[in-house]
């Protein structure tokens, strides 16, 4: 995916942050808004030069931030949840074969332990 192509997924997501996953569904990092922000200064020296067209000779790929965000198995328990939602804004989840199948948010998470709290 170009890095325009990617940052038209962000906008239309609302997040600040997403997971990346390559084309077998596999969890592969996440980006950010400020990943996307300083590659494109980064290849950009002159701000007036970038240009849609411009963005599309980056791939995503090459901004990812591997390991930054690890995912967790679909079995995982809440309280491991919570630990791992306390750095970060997401929590990505695969199955045991490392396939993506969500995110479950920070928000989530507190909206859990609220409902069960006696």
């Amino acid at each position: 995916m170009t890095l325009r192509q990617g940052l038209e997924k962000l906008r239309r997501s609302g997040y600040t942050a997403i997971p990346v996953i390559d084309s077998e569904d596999r969890y592969v990092g996440v980006i950010s808004e400020g990943d996307f922000l300083w590659n494109i200064l980064a290849h950009n020296q002159e701000l007036d030069e970038i240009t849609l067209k411009s963005l599309e000779q980056l791939s995503v790929r090459d901004m990812l931030r591997h390991g930054k965000v690890q995912p967790v198995c679909i079995s995982t328990d809440m309280e491991a949840l919570l630990d791992q939602a306390k750095s970060q804004n997401f929590v990505p989840v695969i199955d045991d074969r490392s396939v993506f199948i969500g995110i479950i948010t920070r928000s989530d998470i507190i909206k859990y332990f609220a409902s069960v709290w006696p």
